[in-house]
This record gives C-alpha cells, structure tokens and sequence, in this order.
C-alpha cells in the first residue's frame, strides 16, 4: 500500500491542529496499551508524567522523541499516527516490527505542551541542556537513552513559518538534518549512517512536495541534544515539520512527518543505500530565514507630510487563549524587504494606508488597516 494511503488509513482523528497535551494523547497510548508497551519513566517539572511507547520485536532499535518543544506538536501528531499504523495487521508493519524495536517519547515536555511554550516550566530550553542536565525532563531523556543504547536517534520537532527553501520561494514543509558530532562539521561512519536515512527521505517526498524539503544548519553545539547523541557515536536525525501553504494547523505537513517515518524505516529494513549519498545530502537546499506570513508591497503612506512608497511584512504570534491557540499579526519589519517572500503577498498599487492610531505602519503593532479607506484588512487578512 502505498505511504498517502497509509497515512489516510491510520491517521488519529482524535487530535489535531497545533495544541496538544499530554492529556489529550493519553487515551490514545491506552488504547495501545494491550502488553504493558507503556511505561513512565519520569516526571516533569511540575510532576506530570513522561512515558515511553515500546513495541517490536527487532535487532535494531529506534528511539524518537517528540515535543522537546512544548509548542512543537505537528511531529507528535504524525507519531502517534505511526504508532496507529505499527498496531495494524499490515505486512508492511508487521515487517518492520520483526526488524526493529521501537521505543518513543511522545511527549518529553508536558509542561510546555499544557503552556504551549517552547521552554519548560522553569524556562529551560530542554535542547540546550544535554550537557549540564539541569532538568528532569532532560535527565529522562538521557536515562532512556542510556539504559535502551539505541542504534539509531529521532529527534522531532516543529520550525517556524520564516523559514523557506534557500531562496527558491518556497516553503520549508520538511526540514532535515545529519547533526555534527565535533566543530569541524566533519563526517564520520556515525553521521553518514543519518546521512543516508535523509537522502533517501528527500528522494521520495520529492515526488509529494518537490522543492520543499531543506537541510537544517549543521554548525556543531554540544548543549544540543542531537549533537550530542552523534558524538557518543549514535546516527541521529533531527526533523523540523515546517510550513505548507494555508496549513497553519500543520495538518498537511503531518502527512509529510508519516511519509518521512514510513520511508525511514523501510530504507534501513531493505538496506536502500545509494551511491554518492553526501554529495546528494549536501545538495539539499538550506533552510533560510526568507519567508513572513504576509507581505504588503507598494503601500503609500504619509510621512512628515509626504506622500512615499513603503512595503511591509506580518508575522503571526502564536497566543494561547482558553485552550486555544490564536493567531495574532503583528507588523514585524518594514520598507527593505527585497530578499524575502510572504506566504500571503497583497500588491497595494499605491493605495493610502490608514489605520486606528498614527495611521503609519509601526513594528510590533496589530495588523488591523485599511487601504484607501475601501478594503479593510483585520488580523492580517482582508475583511469579506
């Protein structure tokens, strides 16, 4: 069956969009929960627990762990439909599940995730503290590690909505990287292994999101988790679900997490190994910091009493509010936007900007004008 077909198949319709706690994913591991694959193994700052999802049988091991990042949920959402899809009768799963044991944490932050942050309760970044373990979540993570000694490392996260295909114009839905295990960035059998996994990845998204697939920046920091798994000699792969098109609920870059899981695995079950394999990991296209969600070009504005042209470029800020998280634009750069690109691009023509205040575009302020006092825009977006 082909990987769409699966995803469709076995996708938890339970979940969705960009806020989820650990609450809301409970019953779904308790479903699964039929030969005690569920353990706790930790607990977070504020004492709620981390648990781990074991099942197969196989020689290699696998270890994946999603939202290190509170606020990074898209790659939990696309695990937990893999784990639906491993629990299925399929050839296919029982097939991998025969050549390798898998072993996740789906959610390492619970309290980020209820807060929707990106940092823990006391404000740690949990990927910046893989050598002072300062955290419990982090300590969890590293006595997993060590106590499971996985053969291979998958490190799950969300990117932002800035970042784009070098400067191709396009998105970045899926970003991958073979991380750096010392500071000259140099290749080792450990990372060629990761290496080899992602270019096989690339080639088959491809034929799914051509030209939106980037390479995530390699420089080497030890404090991060991924580097650090590389160094002590364990092929690890970061995966950043990044944006598509008017998905901002990341419901269409979940598909594109599955797919990239799916293809994971029956790459290193079949020993799909190329020729060439860095110089084609090394022609993915960097991820670059292009991109705004909205772009305003050819705006007239009164300046000082003079009429002059201008651009200007939104970005949304993510707010939770009662359990829900709201999109809110605000005016993030203005006038020299010549190297970036909008995910919503408006050509004004010249039209007046006006607006409830100054009546002047100003960093940081809601995205709520009107252009020649005729077309309203309110949250970024033209008013129907």
């Amino acid at each position: 069956m082909e990987a769409l077909e699966l995803f469709l198949q076995f996708k938890e319709q339970s979940i969705q969009g960009r806020y989820l706690t650990l609450e809301a994913i409970l019953p779904i591991l308790k479903r699964h929960n039929t030969n005690n694959q569920l353990k706790h193994v930790g607990n977070s700052v504020q004492q709620k627990p981390i648990y781990t999802y074991q099942i197969g049988t196989g020689e290699t091991k696998i270890f994946l762990w999603s939202q290190m990042h509170g606020n990074e949920s898209t790659t939990t959402k696309a695990l937990l439909d893999f784990i639906n899809f491993l629990n299925s009768d399929t050839e296919l799963a029982k097939m991998l599940l025969e050549d390798f044991t898998f072993l996740a944490i789906p959610i390492l932050n619970p309290d980020g995730a209820a807060l929707y942050t990106r940092e823990n309760a006391n404000k740690v970044d949990l990927n910046r503290d893989s050598q002072d373990l300062t955290q419990p979540e982090s300590n969890t993570l590293r006595g997993v590690f060590e106590v499971f000694q996985p053969d291979y490392c998958f490190n799950l996260h969300d990117q932002r909505t800035i970042f784009g295909v070098a400067d191709t114009g396009k998105p970045a839905t899926v970003s991958f990287l073979a991380p750096s295990y010392n500071e000259a960035r140099e290749i080792n059998v450990t990372r060629l292994k990761a290496i080899r996994v992602i270019e096989k990845i690339n080639t088959i998204l491809q034929n799914y999101i051509p030209g939106q697939v980037g390479r995530f920046d390699d420089s080497f920091n030890i404090n991060c988790i991924g580097d650090t798994f590389q160094y002590l000699d364990v092929p690890t792969i970061l995966f950043e679900a990044g944006h598509f098109p008017d998905d901002y609920e990341r419901e269409e870059t979940r598909k594109y997490i599955f797919i990239s899981l799916l293809a994971s695995f029956t790459t290193l079950c079949e020993n799909d190994i190329v020729n060439n394999e860095i110089t084609q990991y090394l022609n993915i296209p960097q991820n670059k910091a292009v991109f705004y969600d909205f772009m305003y070009k050819n705006i007239k504005i009164n300046y000082d009493g003079n009429e002059i042209m201008t651009n200007f470029a939104v970005q949304y800020k993510e707010e939770l509010i009662d359990g829900k998280v709201n999109f809110s634009a605000y005016i993030a750069a203005i006038d020299n936007l010549e190297s970036y690109f909008g995910h919503y691009e408006y050509d004004a023509q010249g039209a007046l900007y006006s607006d409830n205040l100054n009546n002047l575009p100003k960093i940081n302020q809601i995205a709520n004008f009107s252009l020649d006092n005729k077309v309203i825009f309110v949250n970024g977006m033209i008013k129907v």
